[in-house]
């Protein structure tokens, strides 16, 4: 189920909200946590309810052996369910890349498998293997499989993250001036809600279209377009993506539960290594927690934390998509992380705007291999985009780029000059000014409804 439906703002959210809290108000909080374990499994299985079977497994066997690592904490037990984990996401996210290349490699003719990937498995996946890292340190305290199941499946976070720890959300499930509605939570949470809806409805959906039309052409591009479907792709991921965190806040604050901020004003960062740590920041906390820093972190020896930097940006870019040109992604980040950090070592300060410069054009180039579909049209946008030569003005029937630039320019503006949602909601108040605020986002957003899209990070 998408937020941006009718069905999920008129009928699935009020009857889930309403239903949780009336079961609060009678004291019924086993009932009232069933009903949000439930609701959210709803939720998820609307999509496709074949992968349900999926997901209950993965808590059923994640929670055995985390309670089993909280009563005695063994490499072993913690090998097996990091493995256990690992297996399930690679036999649906990479065997057919995995058979495509030994076919590749050997000449063999083995048939693909053409899985179609469960929702949400690489985010639950991650989310779960950090549960058992954490019970395997002692930093997990609690076993309860009904509250362990309402930490995986809370359904404002479960499609696409933020990738949350079960000892920052747990706990405030447990605390009883959370099981009463708080209007004010509600409307601040709605109020957010607003703001990340009309960024994935009003913004990325439109410059997701231009962007996704221009590179299905992509040998055809024009240096203009070529920057144009750049720009729009940028500018899109940020909006749907940072939208989507929005209104997981703003659903997690009308709960009472305060979901982990996933997005700081990315575009804002001077280098590389400040813009991961503003981009997808529970990702990148992930990461760092339990890849990075398993490795050795900052080492003394320069070269051996360079090394962990490029590892842990190989399993990001791996993570993102079975394809090299994913895993050349990661790689790429890494490289212009590593130059962050060695630019800093040797204490080289740069003019903010040409670092800043330097690094929106490394996002460009970088996307651009993301969003392609092979090597081929990757090196030929990014060639493009820079060949004055193939500096022409024709107008191309699938990416009308005039119609298109007020999107670019708007989505700069805000990106780039204003503050975000989150800092925005610093100052709300419960008054008749942000309510009307609410209400226009909101009455623009449900418009869009009849053409929908997906979120872009919606089956990784």
């Amino acid at each position: 189920m998408l937020f941006n439906s009718y069905e999920f703002i008129f009928l699935f959210l009020p009857i889930l909200f309403f239903g949780y809290f009336f079961l609060t108000s009678k004291r019924l909080i086993i009932a009232s946590k069933v009903w949000l374990v439930l609701g959210s499994l709803f939720f998820y299985s609307w999509w496709n309810p074949i992968y349900l079977p999926l997901i209950l497994g993965s808590m059923t066997f994640n929670y055995l052996v985390g309670k089993s690592l909280g009563y005695k904490a063994t490499k072993p037990m913690l090998t097996l369910g990091i493995v256990g984990n690992v297996v399930l996401l690679g036999y649906f996210k990479y065997a057919d890349f995995f058979i495509e290349n030994y076919n590749w490699v050997l000449g063999a003719d083995a048939n693909l498998l053409h899985l179609a990937l469960p929702l949400a498995i690489s985010y639950f996946t991650f989310q779960q293997i950090a549960f058992l890292v954490d019970s395997y340190r002692g930093e997990t305290k609690e076993y309860n499989f009904l509250n362990y199941s309402m930490f995986i499946t809370f359904f404002p976070q479960l499609l696409m993250g933020p990738i949350m720890h079960h000892k920052e959300i747990i706990p405030q499930f447990q605390e009883r001036w959370k099981l009463v509605i708080r209007w004010e939570n509600v409307s601040l949470g709605l109020f957010i809600f607003a703001i990340g809806l009309a960024k994935k409805t009003l913004l990325g959906d439109p410059l997701t279209d231009y962007a996704q039309n221009a590179f299905d052409h992509a040998q055809d591009l024009s240096m203009i377009e070529a920057w144009y479907a750049a720009v729009s792709y940028v500018l899109s991921y940020y909006f749907d993506l940072s939208g989507y965190a929005d209104m997981a806040i703003g659903i997690g604050k009308m709960f009472n539960i305060n979901i982990p901020l996933n997005f700081n004003s990315p575009y804002k960062a001077r280098n590389f290594a400040e813009y991961w740590q503003r981009w997808h920041m529970t990702l990148s906390r992930f990461l760092s927690d339990y890849v990075y820093k398993s490795l050795g972190g900052n080492k003394r020896v320069a070269w051996v934390m360079y090394l962990n930097i490029m590892i842990t940006f190989f399993v990001s870019g791996f993570w993102h998509g079975a394809g090299w040109t994913f895993v050349v992604w990661g790689l790429l980040n890494g490289i212009f992380v590593v130059m962050a950090h060695m630019m800093r070592k040797a204490k080289f300060e740069m003019n903010f705007y040409i670092a800043w410069g330097l690094m929106f054009l490394g996002v460009i180039i970088t996307r651009v291999l993301f969003v392609s579909d092979n090597f081929s049209d990757a090196w030929y946008v990014t060639y493009t985009m820079f060949d004055i030569s193939n500096l022409r003005f024709t107008h191309m029937p699938y990416a009308d780029k005039w119609f298109q630039t007020p999107y670019i320019i708007v989505g700069l503006i805000l990106a780039l000059f204003f503050k975000n949602s989150i800092e925005i909601s610093k100052d709300f108040k419960p008054n008749s000014i942000y309510l009307s605020y609410t209400v226009i986002l909101l009455t623009a957003s449900l418009f869009t409804f009849s053409k929908a899209k997906e979120f872009l990070y919606f089956q990784f």
